[in-house]
């Protein structure tokens, strides 16, 4: 059985603290759990901005995220 692949993007530069690279659009993972997590935890700059996560294979969205702005708490990452 080979391994799902997911990718967490945006159209925006993505910080948080789980991210291997600061100010990625793009990110492949071979766990849902983890990618659906990254994301939660994750911001975009401009702040307010989709991530998603994406099952490869079928292009479904499994997670979105589009909000986290109270005046961009996190500012410093």
């Amino acid at each position: 059985m080979s391994a799902a692949i997911y990718r967490l993007e945006s159209s925006y530069p993505m910080f948080g603290p789980l991210l291997p690279v600061a100010g990625a659009k793009l990110l492949t993972l071979v766990d849902r759990a983890v990618a659906t997590v990254i994301a939660a935890k994750s911001i975009t700059k401009p702040c307010g901005h989709e991530i998603r996560v994406v099952h490869v294979p079928t292009g479904e969205v499994v997670f979105r995220k589009t909000k986290d702005c109270p005046s961009c708490v996190g500012e410093d990452l």
